[in-house]
């Protein structure tokens, strides 16, 4: 089994130490420095006191690896389709391309049924590109629960979790998702082959669309998010709105809102991706996380006034800061404009 990683940061680098320890010919991209480390040193994996290396194939060029069985993106969402071109050597006409993003993925409306079938979502794939370049065909969902970092170039640091769930489109337990279901296991990590994929997307989605954008505008950790009366009832709202629209395309929701935030206050003094990405200067995932859920308001009519506010907002802050790139649009109303 041929296993490229696609984005060997601090998710795709504990997948590729496990993977390679159980035996699988994985290969990474990367690049810059932390390429640089790993072809001199090695992959370094910490797990509590433990230090585990591996020196896997490494390159900033896909050309030189060729096709694989899987192509597992770990990337940042937004930045998917400046790839996609160099993804294509990848692909043989087996490969499988598994989606480990957060958020709302490419291939979401493929094999969905209903009057949405076969649609594209332009706040997650700009004019379709990697619905036609990767094709949703290729697709196999994956959700990422762990908690991982890059302590420095090469060396990752496990925080917490070992659990991806992985599910086709479709539903079906196919050969392919249980190989590599097969594949996670015996790297000493959970993949439970789920035949409501989407479900369990919308589970992790439901926390990120609100608590992500108000640890960046408030600069506050999870802990005191979901505890401040105040920003536990904004997050509670959007929530809602939230949940309204995934189950109008069919998503359950095995848990409720209330546990849902108190699962999150337990994670502790947590601060999100996106505030991570504020701090450091890095582009911040606002389309994959909020946008694209405000698109999926308006495609089915639901309105979302507590998202549209805190997503001008925060759409506002990340521009000031330079590491954001898209276009928020204004809140759709009826209400009568003021003189």
């Amino acid at each position: 089994m041929k296993i490229c990683i696609y984005g060997a940061g601090a998710i795709g680098g504990y997948l590729g130490v496990q993977l390679a320890r159980a035996g699988v010919d994985v290969s990474l991209v990367a690049r810059g420095a932390h390429l640089a480390a790993m072809r001199a040193n090695g992959l370094k994996l910490l797990i509590g006191d433990e230090e585990r290396v591996v020196h896997p194939r490494c390159t900033d060029n896909p050309a030189d690896l060729g096709p694989q069985d899987y192509v597992i993106i770990c990337l940042k969402a937004h930045s998917i389709t400046g790839v996609l071109q160099a993804m294509q050597p990848l692909l043989g006409p087996h490969t499988r391309v598994v989606t480990a993003v957060n958020g709302i993925p490419y291939w979401y409306f493929h094999k969905h049924g209903g009057v949405h079938e076969g649609s594209t979502l332009e706040s997650i794939d700009p004019g379709g590109r990697q619905w036609r370049e990767l094709t949703p065909q290729r697709a196999i969902g994956c959700i990422v629960y762990p908690a991982t970092e890059i302590e420095a170039p090469g060396v990752i640091r496990h925080v917490y979790g070992d659990r991806f769930p992985l599910g086709e489109p479709s539903g079906e337990a196919t050969s392919d998702v249980q190989r590599l279901s097969d594949a996670f296991v015996k790297a000493g990590m959970q993949a439970p082959v789920l035949d409501r994929i989407r479900d369990e997307i919308w589970l992790k989605l439901w926390g990120n669309v609100c608590l992500n954008p108000i640890s960046a505008l408030t600069h506050a950790t999870l802990d005191v998010i979901c505890s401040d009366p105040a920003t536990r009832a904004l997050s509670k709202a959007i929530m809602i709105e939230a949940q309204t629209i995934a189950e109008s395309f069919g998503v359950n929701f095995r848990v409720d809102v209330e546990r849902r935030i108190e699962g999150a206050r337990k994670v502790g003094a947590h601060k999100t991706s996106m505030l991570q990405d504020l701090e450091r200067g890095r582009p911040m995932e606002i389309d994959p996380l909020v946008t694209v859920v405000q698109e999926m308001g308006r495609l089915t009519r639901i309105p979302t006034p507590a998202l549209d506010a805190v997503l001008a907002l925060v759409g506002q802050r990340a521009n000031i800061a330079g590491l954001y790139d898209g276009n928020v649009r204004p809140a759709e109303t009826n209400a009568p404009a003021f003189a």
